[in-house]
């Protein structure tokens, strides 16, 4: 206040204020944050509330509550209380009537966060000890609430926060409902010519003028969906719906394009809604999209939705827009969203115990294969989030990775990678950001463990040793040198600050409070209170129901003589190790710009001007005494990992074509010359949990990154001429157990029903897909292998046309091709099954392929009671018999002998029925067990077995054979390393 106001921010090294950069507009990185509207005083004022608690002599002045009042005060004169009379210009605008470009997310969560925030604790609704306003009712029905020096607090700070968000209104223009990124606070949005705003219908333009600007339209995910929180509390205390309208419909638009992967990527356009850049991950970009999807789930369900009457829209600046969906108001949609991301995050994002210790990395959004192994200081935040969440022992995990970076540079690098455990890019600032501090603050909250002020101690002391000024703090230009920026952004008050404050204080009654407030990204708390009127409630069954299963643990039993249960972990070298603090050297120099002042000021200890010395524990702060003398470390975990190179044959001409992309994964066409990056995986039971075995997995091939549910494909003949039947490094193996029917099915007489899209079309949530297809569990899914297969098939152009020169095409019958899953028997009595030409998959345009070996088909019952006519089994190659009734040696023996012959019965299909299966999960088949050998209708030894399968589906796989015209049988194949099966490969 003293060297800066009422300009943005501070200069804390020249004592001189910081602000806009008028000579060049193109200085995002400034321009976007600084309003010219005294931006550090908004963005602190909470803070000044949360320390009007701290204690207080009796005869004291409480400084921080002055301060407090004495900031709204300076803040009114200078821009107006709001109102539209003369008091409501103040000495520099009335309102924020500046011609200051700004981005749209920046200002909402520190200028119209702050204010809310303030507004909140200056009426009460918010805690302050020893605060109690006596609100007085003023003749025009607003509260009048009187301050010291003759001042009446009357919302002049929600009005301001009401003129702030009114202006940022046009950048919602937008057909996507995903904001501009900047808006101009005088003169709205001339720069996007693009946007509905500026249609002029009178003079015939209905639409876009299609003249396009070179004004940036790409906005980060996160602050195009993180204005939830600010913009509903907005429209809550002001009674005015837009802003709670457009902060959703941003929100859900950027949800509603997420990749197939869960995850939405870090930069979107607003016009065309596509996304910009093929990087996802939990940080810069992205991550408080994340953090409102919980926050907002808490928030909003602390107050229902206002009555409808409430929420027409009092301007046209949203007509002909469409209204958020009741399930999108809903207070579970949000959780949902939050529950969806975190599984998505954890499956593609998360490396676990396997690489030394979990932490996260950055990977493509449409395919989840990595691409880059960096994480930066924004991604400090998850741990917190975790914690708030109730996913606690992930958040411990994750913080104490990031806790050992801290220790090892005494402080947060902005990019720091774990494959080469040094500074990215040369990324190595920190600017006094909040992330880490929030998230030991949350998790100290969580489990209350000593560690985490231990934590808090390291940064505090680390923090005044190296960024302490005469006039402010400085933000480090590089964490290894200690070269120091001069420059104190407006969120080390706002939120670093703050989060140590609230660590150390735990009597504070914001630690207490029992009610669903929530922190912004900018470290507002923020609380929508209780309406007085009439309220709407949502519509029972129209929101998605979440599973509410986080939950806040209790905190664990604290050891006796008061050690760390955190400090007592196995894993805390593991973190000490990936962040490489054994490679430190010791620091015996004292370096900071506290050394000359230490002298004449007791409070400053030899702690605050010295770096540890001691990097084999952290924090440095940590007593021995909490450090348990028999810790041991738990062994430290690996994943083999090993590259698989086929030769080239001399004759192969190589290339790109050896690859192709398709769907869901990689096409080979050419296995010549490819190289297979394999690590080690863990396979999963249905259920999440490990089944104990052994899985490689193809993590690359040809240097190409493949997500974790991409699936590599080649031709089961393609390799013949490159790969060695005896090697144990690549074995073909063929799948004794499944296999897959294929049936040209005629119209269905009754209803013309194409049970194929309902096999393979994921939209139709159809029940026969699932009914179908089974597996055990030493394979992948073989209902998404199957369905992908497809998609691979299409694009084998080359390799299928030589195959369908060989077999005969069928005719343009009017029948459609279903494939179903089936399995083959176990016991005395199985039979192998018949050595015949295996059927096709579709053709690249998705027609059947080849002719099918078997066309007679005969459909009975259970055949329990009576024996089978000898003419079936003669002149019929296939017999389809329902499960049930009787065993299926029973079944089977019921079958008369005849001579073999090409008409006569080659294969028996059994269709199984759900109840059956009881008490097995969905979609699975125990083999059926033939105990005995086959016998004939009379009792004798079957010379020759029939062979058997058994499919499921019930009633629905019976009708597609009852009209079955023809059927094939297609064999499985697989691929192991070493006798460990290859997850993702599939042969085709």
């Amino acid at each position: 206040m003293k060297h800066a106001f009422p300009e943005d921010e501070l200069k804390p090294i020249t004592c001189k204020p910081l602000t806009r950069d008028r000579l060049d507009p193109t200085h995002i990185e400034l321009n976007d944050a600084l309003g010219n509207y005294s931006l550090t005083l908004v963005d602190s004022l909470s803070t000044l509330a949360i320390l009007a608690s701290s204690s207080t002599g009796e005869n004291q002045r409480n400084k921080a509550l002055h301060y407090f009042h004495a900031g709204v005060a300076a803040l009114v004169e200078q821009y107006g209380d709001g109102t539209p009379g003369p008091k409501g210009q103040g000495l520099r605008a009335r309102g924020f009537n500046l011609d200051s470009k700004v981005q749209v997310f920046e200002t909402v969560i520190r200028g119209i966060g702050g204010l809310l925030s303030a507004h909140l604790f200056a009426v009460g609704n918010l805690p302050i000890r020893g605060y109690h306003p006596d609100a007085q009712m003023g003749e025009d029905g607003s509260i009048k609430i009187q301050w010291p020096h003759n001042f009446t607090y009357d919302g002049q700070l929600l009005r301001l926060a009401l003129d702030l968000g009114s202006r940022l209104l046009p950048a919602f223009y937008t057909e996507t409902g995903i904001p501009y990124p900047r808006v101009n606070l005088r003169h709205g949005i001339p720069f996007y010519s693009e946007s509905p705003l500026h249609h002029d219908a009178e003079n015939g333009q209905c639409g876009p003028v299609h003249q396009r600007s070179a004004e940036i339209t790409e906005t980060c995910t996160a602050g195009a969906g993180s204005l939830v929180l600010e913009l509903t509390t907005l429209s809550r205390l002001s009674r005015d719906p837009r802003f709670e309208e457009v902060a959703k419909r941003a929100f859900w638009s950027v949800w509603e394009r997420r990749t197939s992967t869960g995850l939405v990527g870090s930069g979107i356009d607003a016009e065309s809604g596509l996304w910009t850049s093929p990087y996802t991950g939990i940080g810069a970009g992205i991550d408080s999209f994340y953090e409102y999807a919980a926050k907002a789930y808490v928030l909003l369900s602390g107050a229902p939705l206002p009555a409808k009457d409430t929420r027409n829209l009092p301007t046209p600046t949203l007509s002909g827009r469409q209204l958020i969906s009741e399930e999108h108001q809903a207070p579970e949609s949000y959780l949902h969203v939050w529950e969806e991301s975190h599984s998505a995050i954890n499956h593609h994002l998360r490396r676990g115990k396997m690489f030394i210790h979990p932490h996260y990395i950055q990977a493509d959004v449409f395919t989840g294969a990595a691409r880059a192994f960096w994480f930066d200081s924004l991604s400090a935040f998850f741990p917190g989030l975790l914690a708030f969440t109730g996913n606690v022992e992930e958040a411990i995990e994750s913080h104490l990775l990031l806790t050992a970076i801290w220790s090892r540079y005494s402080a947060l690098p902005e990019r720091w990678s774990a494959s080469s455990g040094s500074i990215e890019g040369g990324l190595g600032w920190w600017g006094g950001r909040p992330e880490f501090i929030e998230s030991t603050y949350h998790l100290f909250q969580a489990t209350e463990d000593n560690w985490y002020l231990h934590v808090g101690e390291m940064i505090l002391r680390d923090i005044k040793r190296r960024c302490w000024t005469k006039c402010g703090w400085t933000g480090i230009q590089d964490v290894r040198s200690g070269d120091r920026s001069d420059r104190m952004e407006s969120f080390f008050l706002g939120e670093s600050a703050k989060y140590l404050f609230l660590l150390f204080d735990q009597d504070h009654p914001l630690n207490k409070l029992d009610a669903p407030f929530v922190f912004s990204t900018e470290g507002h708390p923020l609380i929508i209170p209780r309406p007085k009127g009439p309220v709407t409630q949502q519509r029972q069954g129209t929101v998605p129901q979440a599973s509410n299963s986080a939950t806040c643990p209790i905190p664990p039993t604290k050891h006796p003589l008061g050690i760390s249960s955190t400090a007592a972990r196995g894993d805390v070298y593991h973190a000490a190790n990936l962040a490489r603090m054994h490679q430190m050297p010791t620091h015996d120099t004292v370096e900071s710009p506290l050394v000359e002042y230490s002298s004449d000021h007791p409070s400053i200890s030899l702690s605050d001007i010295r770096s540890p010395s001691n990097y084999t524990y952290f924090p440095w702060t940590l007593p021995p005494e909490l450090v348990p003398h028999n810790a041991t470390c738990a062994k430290m975990t690996a994943r083999p990992t090993f590259d698989i190179t086929f030769p080239s044959h001399p004759s192969m001409v190589l290339g790109r074509g050896n690859l192709q992309r398709v769907m869901n994964g990689i096409l080979v066409n050419s296995i010549g010359g490819v190289r297979l990056g394999m690590i080690q995986d863990v396979p999963f039971d249905i259920d999440g949990t490990p089944t104990g075995g052994d899985l490689y997995r193809i993590q690359a091939i040809n240097n190409i990154a493949m997500g974790k549910d991409e699936k590599v494909y080649v031709a089961k003949d393609a390799a013949a001429s490159v790969v060695n039947p005896l090697d144990p490094n690549f074995t073909r193996v063929r799948d004794m157990s499944m296999l897959d029917l294929v049936v040209d099915v005629g119209p269905d007489q009754t209803c013309a029903r194409n049970v194929t899209s309902e096999l393979f079309d994921q939209n139709e949530g159809s029940n026969l897909a699932t009914d179908v297809v089974y597996t055990s569990p030493a394979h992948e899914d073989d209902r998404h292998a199957m369905s992908t297969m497809i998609t691979a098939f299409n694009s084998l152009i080359e390799h299928v046309t030589a195959l369908i020169q060989n077999n005969p095409q069928p005719t343009d019958t009017g029948y459609s091709r279903e494939y179903l899953p089936a399995i083959t028997p176990t016991g005395p009595g199985a039979a192998p099954l018949p050595d015949v030409e295996e059927a096709l998959g579709p053709d690249i345009s998705g027609q059947p392929q080849g002719g099918l070996l078997w066309q007679s088909i005969y459909v009975a019952d259970n055949n329990c009671r009576n024996r089978l006519p000898r003419h079936v089994v003669r002149k019929h190659q296939i017999l389809i018999i329902k499960r049930g009734g009787c065993s299926f040696s029973q079944k089977l023996k019921n079958i008369p002998t005849v001579a073999p012959s090409k008409t006569s019965l080659q294969l028996v299909i059994v269709v199984s029925y759900d109840d059956a299966e009881a008490g097995l999960p969905s979609g699975w088949l125990v083999r059926p067990l033939l105990e005995s050998q086959q016998v004939t209708p009379r009792g004798l030894s079957r010379h020759r077995p029939i062979p058997m399968v058994m499919v499921g589906g019930g009633d629905k796989s019976y009708d597609i054979f009852k009209r079955a015209k023809g059927l094939g049988i297609k064999r499985r194949y697989s691929i192991q390393a070493q006798g460990v099966p290859i997850s993702n490969l599939v042969l085709i």
